[in-house]
């Protein structure tokens, strides 16, 4: 592990940021959040490479360097399913000036992993081009770790001391086990007991082509994850002497009816209306089968476009595909086994056991099984408080000079909140990072942010910590 005073010493060595577009000098708080995205970045904080307590360490450094005494900056240790990782939580401490409780931040440092040779740049550099910044992490969610540690340190030294606490915490782990994040959840529930949960991990801003602002997606629930491991098997025998039954044909087999199977449409209110506002400001097709089957959810052509557009299908029910691939153990011999992780996002009710039921019954083969891989958290929908509401609402009419909608919705993919929400605490997502749908590419190649968006989005949390939590 590097150091905290190696950690420092990397960010004091730090060039300036890039000058904005007009060729005005960056700000001081602009520089200061270049310089934390690109180093931390830098670290390859996927599963297997241990760099997450190289990135602790040095947030750690560039926290304790701004004035957070040490008792406020707790490092702890996990071990996720055999793989080291760390936690991180800082408490800015309040004055005691508010009886509310305090707020817990959320972010996680981990990312997935990025093979170089397949990316078009190095994944671990980042690098400004076309008016982006390419690297993996750039939205998921390493914006939202430099964001919050950024705003973290850009109030004290303002000075600012919050009328509550505030706590960030970083998991290191919740792209693979979240065995950090459900340590931490408990911690906190146990130790901070707070009013709310806000998530830098999820909603964000969506962009219309001309980049012009289309609303804020605000998180309010998400779908539950889990992965069911599908296996064939058989006795195998010698490539020569072929048999009619064979384990890679046989899972096969059961893919290709997974791959056809659709899970029945489920809607929820706060599917109904998050979809219905989509579509007021989507134009075409797509805008009006939303806005049909918002009215009337039975409605099949809508259903047919809506599920055909990946970032919209897993609104309207569970989802499952297939991921990974093994099998056989020679090239000279009948495979023994062969087995596919097929990894399910389950709306909520619908229920991990009765999606594992359906997927029995669409494969039709008993032979083939299916067992799930790990404890699954099933969570309900949060509240908005209007707290948040009216501080969100001011970051944005100062961000883009008028109000624009705030839009309710369920992800489709998991966060940390999820385990917060099961632990009763209302948890909402209201990212600040803004982008087109077509410029979503996280877990993929290429992911990239809009340089323009990465420093419009550094007073949001600013803005929304003052209020929460101002005098």
């Amino acid at each position: 592990m590097k150091g905290i005073g190696a950690a420092i010493g990397l960010a004091l060595l730090a060039g300036a940021a890039p000058l904005a577009a007009d060729g005005h000098e960056r700000s001081a708080h602009e520089q200061r959040s270049y310089e934390i995205y690109r180093d931390i970045i830098a670290f390859r904080t996927a599963r297997g490479h241990g760099q997450v307590d190289d990135m602790v360490a040095y947030l750690a450094g560039r926290l304790s360097k701004a004035g957070f005494a040490a008792g406020d900056i707790m490092v702890t240790d996990y071990d996720s399913e055999g793989d080291p990782t760390q936690g991180l939580i800082v408490r800015y401490r309040g004055d005691g000036s508010s009886d509310e409780k305090p707020i817990a931040l959320l972010a996680h440092m981990d990312v997935v992993d990025a093979l170089p040779e397949d990316w078009e740049r190095d994944p671990f550099t980042l690098t400004e081009a076309d008016g982006y910044f390419y690297a993996r992490g750039t939205q998921d969610n390493k914006y939202g770790v430099m964001n919050l540690t950024s705003t973290f340190i850009r109030l004290k030294e303002e000075g600012w001391t919050p009328n509550r606490d505030l706590y960030l915490v970083f998991s290191g782990d919740e792209e693979t086990g979240m065995i950090s994040t459900r340590a931490q959840a408990k911690w906190i529930a146990e130790n901070v007991d707070p009013a709310y949960v806000l998530n830098s991990d999820a909603g964000g801003i969506g962009l219309a082509d001309d980049f012009s602002p289309l609303a804020q997606q605000v998180q309010m629930a998400e779908k539950t994850y889990v992965t069911f491991d599908l296996t064939a098997t058989n006795q195998g025998g010698h490539s020569s002497r072929p048999r009619s039954d064979n384990a890679i044909y046989d899972l096969a087999a059961a893919l290709l009816k997974v791959a056809e199977y659709r899970f029945p449409v489920r809607d929820t209110q706060l599917t109904r209306t998050y979809l219905g506002a989509l579509g007021q400001s989507m134009p075409g097709e797509l805008g009006d089968a939303l806005k049909r089957f918002a009215a009337d959810p039975s409605d099949a052509s809508a259903i047919e476009i809506i599920r055909a557009d990946p970032s919209l299908v897993g609104t309207l029910g569970t989802t499952c595909v297939a991921t990974m691939l093994k099998g056989g153990h020679a090239q000279n011999a009948l495979p023994q086994s062969a087995s596919a992780a097929v990894n399910c996002r389950v709306f909520p009710g619908d229920g991990v056991d009765n999606v594992k039921a359906q997927l029995a019954a669409a494969i039709g083969n008993p032979e083939i099984a299916i067992v799930q891989r790990a404890e699954a958290t099933e969570s309900g929908v949060s509240e908005f408080p209007d707290e948040v509401r009216d501080a969100l609402s001011k970051a944005l009419v100062a961000r883009f000079g008028k109000p624009i909608p705030m839009l309710p919705h369920m992800s489709s993919g998991g966060t940390d909140g999820m385990h917060y929400r099961t632990l009763g605490y209302d948890t909402v997502a209201i990212g600040a990072g803004a982008s087109r749908p077509r410029d979503i590419y996280a877990h993929g190649l290429n992911e990239r942010m809009r340089v323009d968006a990465f420093y419009a989005g550094l007073d949001h949390w600013t803005i929304i910590l003052k209020e929460l939590a101002g005098s």
